[in-house]
């Protein structure tokens, strides 16, 4: 039996805590980006989003950012960006990562955006294809890792 899991918008310092521990989890100690360039200024402005399994156990996260992306959007002040999405090895399959997205997407709806872009890794295409997301652009290096550029309206 899949263990179940909650979604829920960071409002306190100790999710954000969580948050930060799942990334380093994944991107830093499993995929090998260096520590320095996984957290940056974005994340104290960014909305965050936790999965926690009912034992209250992190399983995931991500975080949306809109207005500052604009490097990321091409300016355009109603695209955000979804980034930072991580969900524990443990936890991969349980749907944990789509639960996510959603989460992000409604977050963005409710804040006014009507698209969101994101930068994913080349591996993940298929999934987020699956969330009716399009990749668009070259191949890029981001932390050495090859990623495509993607966009879905909402």
């Amino acid at each position: 039996m899949s263990p179940r899991f909650t979604v829920r918008v960071v409002t306190d310092l100790a999710g954000r805590e969580a948050c930060f521990a799942v990334r380093k989890e994944v991107f830093v100690a499993e995929q090998g980006v260096a520590e320095d360039i996984e957290y940056d200024a974005r994340d104290a402005v960014a909305v965050h989003v936790l999965a926690v399994r009912e034992d209250g156990v992190p399983l995931g996260t991500g975080r949306l950012l809109h207005g500052e992306a604009a490097a990321k959007t091409g300016g355009h002040p109603a695209v955000g960006s979804l980034g930072r999405l991580a969900v524990t090895r443990e936890a991969r399959g349980l749907g944990v990562g789509a639960a996510l997205v959603r989460a992000i997407e409604d977050t963005a709806r409710a804040q006014g955006l009507t698209a969101l872009d994101l930068h994913a890794q080349t591996h993940a295409l298929g999934f987020y294809e699956r969330l009716g997301y399009v990749a668009y652009g070259p191949e890029f290096p981001d932390a050495g890792i090859p990623h495509r550029a993607m966009r879905r309206a909402l």
